[in-house]
C-alpha cells in the first residue's frame, strides 16, 4: 500500500494562489482536485493531485473569457454612441 502525501490548505494556497471561494467553486465544477477529511476538522487534498492539475494548466493554458457586455448592466450600462452624419 503506497501513502500519498496530502496537504491542508496554507500548502495548497502557497501551491495555487487562488481565493478559497475561486478553489471551492471549481471543485464544485470538477475543475480541481477534491478535498476530503482526515477528521471532522481537518480537510486536506493529494498533493500529487493538485501537481498534476497545475502541471496540466501549464501545458494546456487557460481559455480567456471574453469582455462583459456592457450593454446588458442594469445599473450604469453604457450605450452605444450615435455617429453623426
Amino acid at each position: 500500500m503506497e501513502i500519498q502525501r496530502t496537504i491542508r490548505r496554507r500548502e495548497l494556497l502557497q501551491i495555487v494562489p487562488l481565493a478559497d471561494s475561486t478553489i471551492y467553486d471549481m471543485e464544485r465544477r470538477g475543475e480541481f482536485p477534491k478535498r476530503f477529511n482526515l477528521t471532522p476538522r481537518c480537510v486536506v487534498w493529494y498533493l500529487a493531485e493538485v501537481e498534476a492539475w497545475v502541471k496540466a494548466r501549464r501545458e494546456n493554458g487557460v481559455a480567456k473569457t471574453p469582455p462583459p457586455d456592457v450593454t446588458k448592466r442594469r445599473s450604469r450600462p453604457v450605450h452605444a454612441v450615435a455617429t453623426q452624419p
